[in-house]
């Protein structure tokens, strides 16, 4: 079998490749991961949330979270708290200074980062915070009014930026969340419990977690994600040894015996 993880564009090509051999394959892929706050969550720590999941590794997770849904009655607030954080970020070489935030992976992708941020601040969005960069060192971006039209709402950025979209109430929130052809991973920052899990019970995702961030991962869960994020295959624990071995059934009989024919 084939075991890939990468770019979606990619692992449809390795998915296409072994479908003509009949070679298993397990696919884990992009994502555009929905962070969803409540009206009811406590901002100081969803903003915290928000900025970890955003920025941690320069956005370059297929975990990060890459869209920020926000209930309209707290939204300034959150915009205000998130923002905040990311201009305190230091930004630089983490060999020569301590640093929150390192360099991107390239010169190509700082050049994709940097057209999904234009791209959106010039279709409306408001740029609350970064947006400039330093040869490859971006600074941690604060998008506002950013809706499902934009870039920033419709692409996997793979970089630290936050895109904040407004919703009216909590079923737009999950609506919106579920406006995407990924499926990988959500979060879900509210003051209920019981609130939180009736809403990860209507997210199309392979994961969600009530009260955190999306990039909590942990090597003993079943880790993976649906529709453009991967075919279900499943990384951890036990679940790898269903992916990862193929069954033969054996039967076995003390002495042979004989057929109706």
């Amino acid at each position: 079998m084939i075991s890939f993880t990468g770019s979606t564009a990619v692992g449809r090509l390795v998915g296409e490749a072994a479908g003509r051999t009949l070679k298993r394959v397990s696919l884990e892929l992009g994502g555009n991961n929905a962070l969803i706050i409540l009206d009811d969550a406590d901002l100081d720590v969803a903003s915290s949330a928000g900025a970890w999941g955003a920025f941690l590794h320069q956005g370059q997770v297929c975990m990060t979270a890459g869209r920020h849904i926000v209930v309209e009655s707290v939204a300034d607030a959150y915009l205000e708290r998130l923002a905040k954080r990311a201009d305190n970020l230091p930004v630089g070489d983490p060999f020569t200074g301590q640093v929150a935030l390192g360099p991107l992976i390239n010169e190509r992708q700082l050049a994709n980062v940097d057209r999904i941020v234009s791209e959106s601040v010039s279709a409306g969005a408001t740029l609350r915070a970064g947006g400039s960069h330093d040869g490859l060192f971006y600074r941690p971006t604060v998008l506002g009014g950013v809706t499902p039209s934009m870039a920033a709402f419709r692409e996997e950025i793979f970089g630290p930026v936050a895109p904040v979209i407004v919703v009216k109430d909590t079923d737009e929130a999950v609506r919106v969340a579920n406006d995407t052809e990924y499926g990988l991973v959500a979060a879900v920052q509210t003051g209920s419990l019981e609130r939180g899990l009736a809403v990860a019970d209507q997210l199309r995702t392979g994961i969600v977690h009530v009260n955190d961030q999306t990039l909590n991962n942990d090597a003993f869960a079943p880790f993976g994600g649906t529709g453009a994020s991967g075919n279900g295959s499943r990384f951890g624990s036990q679940s790898s040894l269903d992916e990862f071995t193929q069954w033969q059934w054996v039967t076995s009989r003390p002495q042979a015996h004989g057929f109706p024919f």
